[in-house]
């Protein structure tokens, strides 16, 4: 059990998890590892495609390459489902790699909390569609996505 708490706590209802979702999409639109790596237990335990990440360090060092990759990253989640202590996501993003190709990755993640409300156990399905500049979808200013742009749903994704 950890002294940390992250509302909202489990058990999670749809108004609930769909507050938990858009705090993660927030902080994951911050591009900041620190940050986003304060939402899971010390130890949690990740997969993301093909990679498996334990504990906090790891994490803030994934993320760390990862957005040094992904240049100009705009992601949008929505809740798919809940559960208890789950919370079941998909997702959009988009960015581009430096010889300017961009990309929208699409994908699923499931995630398990424990009682404080951070998230113990991350686990990620993501493919990725090289799309042109022109059919970008995800456009705002660096940071949290604006409360009046469209979701995943409105944007047909």
């Amino acid at each position: 059990m950890t002294t940390e708490i992250r509302p909202p706590t489990p058990p999670f209802d749809v108004e609930s998890a769909t507050i938990k979702v858009r705090l993660a999409e927030d902080a994951w639109n911050s591009r900041d590892p620190g940050r986003v790596a304060l939402a899971y237990t010390p130890e949690c335990h990740w997969r993301n495609r093909a990679a498996f990440v334990v504990g906090r360090a790891q994490i803030v060092e994934f993320l760390t390459r990862k957005w040094e990759r992904e240049l100009d990253y705009r992601l949008v989640k929505e809740l798919w489902t809940c559960a208890a202590d789950r919370i079941a996501v998909r997702f959009a993003y988009e960015w581009h790699d430096d010889s300017g190709q961009w990309y929208r990755s699409y994908g699923n993640e499931n995630w398990e909390f424990d009682d404080d409300g951070l998230m113990r156990l991350r686990i990620a399905s993501i493919n990725d569609l090289p799309i042109l500049e022109r059919q970008r979808e995800l456009r705002w200013p660096s940071g949290p996505r604006p409360a009046n742009h469209l979701g995943l749903s409105e944007l047909g994704l």
